[in-house]
């Protein structure tokens, strides 16, 4: 019963560490390069427009369909992991 405790305990630590980092890559993308950086990245020019502006119209958006295929992707590997695979 304590060994299952222990996985289960394992198993949320790795969860939250995994969307942690999700989220933490989300926030850079969205406010960080999309807001914050932007006078920084307006030099640098991507589909005729400025990277600051492409973050946020585009870049984010695409950066957090990216997020969704990682985290699934990523979960699966961790329910393998844990014995907790369909």
């Amino acid at each position: 019963m304590a060994d299952d405790k222990s996985n289960a305990a394992e198993y949320w630590k790795a969860n939250v560490r995994l969307i942690t980092g999700c989220l933490i890559v989300w926030a850079f993308v969205s406010y960080g390069c999309a807001i914050l950086f932007r006078p920084l990245l307006a030099s640098i020019q991507i589909g005729g427009t400025d990277l600051g502006f492409w973050f946020a119209q585009q870049g984010s958006i695409l950066t957090f369909i990216a997020l969704i295929f990682f985290y699934a992707w990523r979960m699966n590997q961790l329910d393998k992991k844990f014995g907790l695979e369909e």
